[in-house]
């Protein structure tokens, strides 16, 4: 019998106790038919039966149980009433009562509990302000030495992943000119574009970044990836993108450290988003069902999970287990009413270092840990590179007499920012912020 559901058990105890006692007390066994016995013992066994359905069905009907139990407890109530003498029979009233009310507080209880554990606001992300390039205090990493890079004017506009922030709000505090670079301004809004420098350096996370670039709003898109969808958009408007690798990165399922499950198979990982898998037990941990949470389409890691997959086709979820914002996902699995049975996932940077969410667990995959080593030499399987995501402009774009001087001379800067973020210098940022870098770094102690 799954744990899960010994909450249920008082219920049905309580049932059999009192039919018990009533015997005891009254002496009324030999007056209660043998048929009645079975009956009441086939009920005992459907109930148990009922319980565990929604386990191994992978459903969510356990509120079918209350009104279940309520209705053994009224059955055997009516049955057993006639049993009473007259002068008894108000006693036994009260008795009924209170186990009715016993009865009724459970799910009142376990409701009052669950709604009284705080929920997630889904409107709250990181607090990316910490990381913008000149702000006093910023957590963004600086260079040791002077860099190698530096603009004046005519300054590249990023925009990107929110994982990925940090690391380009470092690029920009070593080459730009020092000043408010806003992390929450849309460079698109003409409003931005004059105010100095304040729409240069933006995070509008993945998806509004990617439409970004390909609308010209800003020259780099430092993402995790694009997706097919995202490929054949800009092949349907004849846009050539550019992607650079600059860095590698895990992408890591976690649950919540109460979780018995500590590692998945790439086989177990597509079989539970595929619908197949869908109980604890089946992939080491305990008896509860799997609840496997979910990203939008277009965000960086459902376009990772989607490539894991590798063509076969995702469940789809319920639309409370979409979360529209990365931190939300990592808020219900670490909170404590979803410990038994939520999954999520992300990348090892933004759980580790910009979350730093003590309540969860990263899982192994295959065996295996998402450490520096395994993600610089590929033995975790689900280490990506990440981009600097461009518009190619090698057909002509720079050279075209009818592009602006100042665009002209932003697209070559942009070029320089790409090659420079690929030298040694660029690189140890890289590693300093947290990420693998796909070159040598120029700091041996980074």
């Amino acid at each position: 019998m799954p744990i899960v559901y010994l909450t249920y058990f008082p219920a049905i105890i309580f049932v059999i106790g009192l039919v018990g006692v009533i015997q005891w007390k009254f002496k009324v066994l030999r007056r209660v038919s043998g048929s009645f016995l079975v009956a009441f013992g086939l009920l005992i066994l459907l109930t148990l039966g009922l319980l565990t359905l929604p386990y191994f069905l992978g459903s969510h009907v356990e509120w079918f149980m209350y009104p279940f139990c309520g209705l053994i407890f009224f059955i055997t109530t009516l049955y057993i009433w006639k049993l009473f003498k007259p002068r008894t029979r108000h006693i036994a009233t009260w008795a009924m009562a209170a186990a009715a009310l016993v009865l009724a507080l459970i799910p009142v209880g376990s409701t009052l509990y669950l709604n009284s554990i705080p929920v997630v606001e889904e409107g709250v992300e990181v607090n990316l302000e910490e990381y913008e390039p000149f702000r006093e205090g910023t957590k963004a990493v600086s260079l040791t030495g002077a860099s190698e890079l530096t603009f004046t004017d005519d300054l590249p506009r990023l925009d990107g992943a929110t994982a990925l922030y940090p690391l380009y709000a470092a690029f920009a505090r070593a080459a730009y000119p020092k000043g408010v670079y806003d992390s929450w301004l849309d460079p698109s809004v003409e409003e931005s574009k004059n105010n100095g420098n304040r729409g240069i350096v933006t995070c509008m996370r993945t998806e509004e970044a990617f439409f970004n670039v390909l609308n010209g709003h800003v020259d780099v898109a430092f993402l995790m990836g694009i997706s097919e969808e995202q490929k054949k958009m800009a092949e349907d408007r004849g846009i050539r993108l550019k992607l650079t690798p600059i860095g590698r990165e895990a992408f890591v399922f976690f649950v919540n450290r109460r979780n018995k499950a500590s590692d998945l198979t790439g086989e177990e990982v597509r079989g539970i988003y595929s619908g197949r898998i869908r109980r604890w037990d089946q992939v080491g941990g305990g008896y509860a069902l799997i609840r496997a949470y979910q990203r939008p389409e277009g965000s960086g890691s459902q376009t990772m999970l989607q490539e894991i997959m590798a063509g076969t086709p995702l469940m789809d979820p319920r639309t409370i287990d979409v979360k529209d914002l990365m931190m939300g996902m990592v808020k219900v699995v670490a909170s404590y009413r979803n410990y038994k049975n939520a999954l999520g996932y992300s990348f090892r940077y933004y759980l580790n270092d910009m979350m730093d969410e003590k309540e969860l667990r990263l899982l192994s995959i295959d065996g295996i840990q998402p450490t520096d080593e395994t993600i610089s030499d590929g033995t975790y399987p689900y280490a990506t590179d990440f981009y600097a995501v461009t518009v190619d402009k090698a057909e002509g774009g720079a050279d075209d007499a009818s592009v602006p001087a100042q665009e002209k001379q932003r697209q070559e800067n942009t070029e320089k920012l790409i090659r420079w973020i690929l030298t040694p210098q660029g690189q140890s940022l890289v590693k300093n912020t947290g990420y693998v870098p796909v070159g040598p770094a120029a700091d041996p102690s980074a």
